[in-house]
């Protein structure tokens, strides 16, 4: 359901687009840009492909744009690109929070993230370190004798998803062969395709101690910030795993780090971190219950294989008149 932010923005950008776009039977002009190579250069003509397979015009200029697609490494020079006559922009990320705490989205016009662009890619490497986590497989790949050290199984485990979106639920059917309890938690605590029980984030404490593996996946935003602290871990079973593919900050590291030193819960697998990049020395590069992935679960040809798909997508429905996928709220933080 859409905020009432939402409504009101779509109504407005689809009012301008009705009268503005696609003049003369073109499609919308959309700058890609400033670095189109932004993911390498290799893919540099994808996303130029993708604008014009969504019935779409690509200008050089950005002054002639209805629509930008960014793709930048400096984030603050979006605003030098806007103008009265840009009325939608995409944006390369599925977080939005970066974005929001600049103050580089306004309500001018319609933003779209790339919410869901990433679902099954992250969904994928997030299993892959609780398969790691249950087999114990970052001790074995330290180790340096032949010593057993047994894990445990993941089929059969209680997963409590926090934060089921798109990568919730691609997660949810990847576990499905697994036969896993999966708890889906999600800000309405609406039912949630595919998962044992759904529950909204107001009645999650009655899950701390019910999970073996916890999935972080929720946005970033005030209210999720630190949702994992030092009495939610305590909270947990001793052999429970916390894994993260959301953002750092929404588990107190701090608190993290005394929990993992103390084997008071069973280990963590983080794609992401807070500080991140995570500095040379920090205890977690060499705390034995942490296995830890440089923020790589999303490998640069899916990434942008996906986000082309999205632009195309996004584009024709903006030429439609349509409503676009990915929304920002303002009101909301994502």
């Amino acid at each position: 359901m859409l905020s009432g932010f939402e409504e009101g923005v779509i109504r407005e950008v689809r009012e301008a687009m009705n009268t503005q776009t696609g003049q003369d039977g073109e499609g919308p002009r959309v700058y890609v840009g400033p670095e189109r190579d932004h993911f390498g250069a290799e893919y540099a003509d994808a996303f130029i492909e993708a604008v014009e397979s969504g019935g779409g015009a690509v200008v050089s200029d950005p002054e002639e744009a209805e629509a930008i697609v960014w793709l930048g490494s400096d984030n603050s020079r979006l605003p030098e690109l806007l103008h009265p006559g840009v009325r939608w922009v995409q944006l390369p990320s599925a977080g939005v929070e970066s974005w929001m705490e600049e103050r580089l989205i306004d309500t001018e016009r319609i933003y779209t993230s790339a919410a869901g662009v990433y679902s099954e890619t992250v969904a994928e490497h997030a299993l892959a370190l609780m398969l790691a986590g249950a087999r114990r497989l970052h001790e074995s790949a330290r180790a340096t004798r032949w010593e057993v050290g047994w894990g445990r199984s993941l089929a059969g485990s209680t997963v409590v998803i926090l934060g089921a979106g798109g990568i919730g639920r691609a997660l949810i059917r990847m576990l499905e062969p697994f036969g896993t309890r999966t708890l889906a938690v999600t800000r309405s605590g609406r039912e949630v395709p595919g998962a044992t029980a759904s529950y909204a984030a107001n009645q999650i404490e009655e899950l701390w101690p019910e999970g073996d593996f916890f999935v972080v996946a929720a946005p970033a935003t005030g209210d999720t910030e630190k949702m994992i602290g030092a009495r939610e871990l305590d909270a947990m079973q001793s052999h429970a795993w916390v894994v993260n593919v959301a953002r750092g900050s929404l588990v107190d590291t701090d608190a993290l780090v005394e929990a993992l030193a103390e084997g008071r819960i069973g280990g963590a697998t983080l794609d992401v971190t807070d500080p991140e990049p995570l500095p040379d020395g920090h205890p977690l590069w060499t705390e034995p219950r942490a296995l830890i992935t440089p923020h790589t679960a999303n490998p640069p040809d899916a990434l942008a294989r996906a986000l082309a798909e999205r632009i195309e997508e996004n584009v024709s429905r903006f030429k439609a008149g349509e409503e676009l996928i990915a929304v920002v709220d303002v009101e909301a933080g994502y």
